[in-house]
């Protein structure tokens, strides 16, 4: 029988497409070097799609390649595959942009309230000095973070995973069976998750669930297995409130 949420001590979250509105950050530094190049026909969408084939394929090849680099040179090749000429300093701007994309409009009242009942723990695929500037938007402190610098390794990476439960049990003294992994790409986190054995609680930002698009995350051809499925943060944080009651 699956557990109640409020059942579980911790929520595990991946950051960029759960709580940072990653996409629009992506494709507002994109907009640079589409006004550089003066083209209106380039669809949000595509972009999105570009970016992340290279950017999979950088952190696949180079699992220990810097964040910022791997946004240094997916610009470089999005560029390229588009047609458009780039600049060093519009690759630089795009590779330091993650300070500006912003929270979803419920992520911070969701974590506020959230973190009254369970420990919150960041898995994410960055580096600090990028996280600590998102940070500033999230409204909470985290009870433990774990980037892909710290790792040496990208998710949807096993080790990612691995490397989550092992320090969750040395550091908070959590279980596998405490724990409530919460993000939104099926890609990079919920696969993975439910091959480690965590429950999962699906935030589907891009509406999958009712036929939307992959956006910024690879397309999978089988979806894993849900415990859970929210459309929002502020929808989660409802079912928790009802079972609490």
């Amino acid at each position: 029988m699956k557990k109640r949420l409020t059942d579980y001590k911790a929520l595990t979250f991946d950051c960029y497409g759960t709580l940072i509105d990653w996409e629009t950050g992506i494709w507002d530094a994109l907009q640079p070097l589409i006004m550089l190049n003066r083209r209106n026909d380039i669809l949000r969408e595509d972009a999105l799609r570009s970016f992340s084939r290279h950017e999979s394929t950088l952190e696949t090849a180079v699992p220990v390649l810097a964040y910022r680099e791997v946004l240094r040179q997916a610009h470089i090749g999005l560029a390229a595959e588009f047609g458009l000429k780039s600049t060093h300093s519009l690759d630089l701007d795009f590779a330091c942009s993650v300070a500006h994309w912003p929270a979803f409009p419920d992520t911070a009242d969701a974590l506020r309230y959230l973190k009254t009942r369970y420990k919150l723990v960041i898995l994410s695929n960055i580096d600090r000095e990028s996280f600590t500037a998102s940070n500033r938007k999230l409204g909470v402190e985290f009870d433990a973070i774990y980037t892909a610098q710290d790792i040496g390794s990208y998710k949807p990476s096993p080790a990612n995973f691995e490397y989550l439960l092992e320090h969750l049990n040395r550091d908070i003294s959590l279980a596998p069976k405490d724990v409530l992994h919460t993000a939104q790409s099926l890609f990079h986190d919920h696969a993975p998750a439910r091959e480690m054995g965590l429950a999962n609680a699906w935030i589907d930002r891009q509406g999958l669930s009712h036929n939307g698009n992959w956006g910024a995350t690879l397309p999978l051809a089988d979806r894993p297995l849900l415990d859970y499925t929210f459309s929002s943060m502020a929808e989660m944080v409802d079912a928790v409130r009802a079972g609490i009651t």
